[in-house]
């Protein structure tokens, strides 16, 4: 089987004869341990000698275990796109009297394409300068006939390196092809009308819904009108359904995503911004002061921060929690992130939560998203030890302090008759850090006992981790003192 072949139309594919052979360099961003590096190494390795073997299934095989050993990997995904389209390429010219003495079983020659156009694609987003990752993505859209994107691919390849010879090749196959192929098979779908709009957004449908009563809408769009009301936006019919129990209507996404791919990939772009907050950007849930190490419940019941967290649980799983200053009748301008770590949604919408508190932040700005508050943030340190010694004396002084704290936590678990209370000294314990991390060590010494919000949001600020491992101790001796009263 030749790595250059043409197609139905006479076009030739070429670039994909041969596949790269994979580097033994495991340094700097991404690396992995050396004995998981090796397993990879093998595996690419064994992939390429099956490849050129011309033993496809077998290279796809070893690429898919080393790509979950090491997802994004550049030269992983172009082999793989390469084996891929090498079995498409075999099937499209496979005579059809072939499958009466020997029929195929697995995927079809299209979605063989697919599959390497998808590999392509990745490639290209993290190669974007590399030649190879355009001349892959060029030889997928000629197996699936999309040649007029084929050829805007070639032109953009062309920008990078105009002495290509590859895609100066492929660029002059497609310019002999008579223009009502490229027509037929370009672009060739139904007329853009507002029936494949979304009547709550009025855009393209965008992982579309089909109700029971027939309407179809915007999977975010239906759901945030269902966080007010349980009835279809358009005929009022009560609708007994939820998130978890209605999927996303195949057949239309389908014929919307392959007829309008541009648009669609706007509305894409779109919905991943607003899940994809970026590094310095969080939503914030307006409730209490938190601070580092605590964990607990949490009941989401309103329909703006419902809308809120299944962004959050599609993107990230991280929040903001914030208080509102009662005297400014602002937020705070000192918060702490929150991990949701588990998440059970109700049947009427509602969110049960359990969430874990992270770093802290100090808010740059703020301003509404749909009726909850997003944030600029400011990601906030302790200021580090100026020499040894002074980090000397603060690890003296955490060691020093965890040892009280566990004699309190005993002492306090002997003395408590109360069931509750015993639980939540259980589980302020689990939380205990290591000491070699004094930062954290000092909030989590201030969670053992009650601290009003002004005292937790001024525990925030502070960036001396001796001056707030001081006042934890100081709250738990205050407290052992008024035990001891009572």
């Amino acid at each position: 089987m030749s790595g250059e072949s043409a197609s139905s139309s006479g076009i030739v594919l070429e670039g994909i004869d041969d596949v790269e052979d994979y580097v033994w360099a495991n340094e700097g961003v991404g690396s992995l341990p050396w004995d998981r590096y090796s397993l990879v190494y093998d595996h690419v390795g064994n992939g390429n000698r099956a490849f050129r073997e011309n033993r496809f299934e077998e290279a796809i095989n070893n690429y898919s275990r080393a790509n979950n050993m090491k997802p994004g990997d550049p030269v992983i995904l172009g082999n793989r796109s390469a084996a891929y389209m090498r079995i498409s390429q075999f099937l499209k010219h496979r005579p059809s009297t072939a499958s009466e003495y020997r029929p195929l079983n697995g995927l079809d020659m299209t979605t063989l394409a697919e599959l390497a156009l998808k590999d392509a694609e990745r490639l290209m987003s993290l190669q974007n300068n590399a030649v190879r990752s355009y001349i892959l993505k060029v030889n997928a859209l000629i197996l699936l006939e999309r040649y007029e994107m084929a050829r805007d691919i070639i032109l953009s390849g062309l920008q990078l390196d105009p002495f290509s010879d590859i895609l100066r090749a492929s660029l002059q196959s497609l310019e002999r092809m008579p223009s009502s192929l490229m027509r037929t098979r370009g672009h060739e779908g139904p007329e853009r009308t507002d029936d494949f709009d979304c009547t709550l957004c009025l855009k393209l449908l965008y992982e579309p819904i089909t109700t029971p009563c027939g309407h179809s809408f915007c999977r975010s769009c239906l759901f945030q009108t269902m966080d007010r009301s349980n009835k279809c936006p358009l005929c009022r019919t009560v609708l007994f359904i939820s998130p978890r129990t209605c999927a996303i209507s195949v057949t239309l996404n389908n014929i919307i995503q392959k007829n309008f791919p541009e648009e669609y990939a706007e509305r894409k772009s779109e919905h991943d911004s607003l899940i994809n907050f970026g590094n310095d950007l969080i939503p914030l849930f307006v409730m209490d002061v938190v601070i580092p190490c605590q964990r607990f419940p949490l009941h989401i019941f309103e329909p703006r921060y419902r809308l809120m967290v299944r962004r959050i649980m599609e993107g990230n799983r991280r929040m903001g929690m914030v208080i509102r200053d009662p005297a400014t009748d602002s937020i705070a301008d000192f918060a702490c992130e929150v991990e949701i770590t588990e998440c059970e949604p109700l049947p009427d919408g509602r969110f049960v939560l359990e969430i874990e508190s992270c770093r802290r932040f100090r808010i740059r700005r703020t301003w509404d998203q749909d009726g909850y508050r997003m944030a600029e943030v400011e990601w906030v340190q302790d200021i580090p030890p100026r020499d040894a010694r002074d980090r000397e004396n603060l690890q003296q002084l955490t060691n020093n302090a965890a040892a009280y704290a566990r004699s309190w936590l005993s002492s306090a678990k002997e003395a408590t008759r109360d069931r509750r209370r015993l639980e939540a000294l259980c589980k302020v314990e689990v939380m205990l850090p290591n000491t070699q991390d004094p930062e954290r060590f000092s909030f989590w010494l201030a969670t053992l006992t009650n601290r009003r919000p002004p005292e937790r949001l001024e525990l925030l600020r502070i960036r001396d981790t001796s001056e707030r491992i001081r006042r934890g101790l100081i709250y738990l001796r205050t407290e052992a003192q008024g035990c001891r009263v009572q």
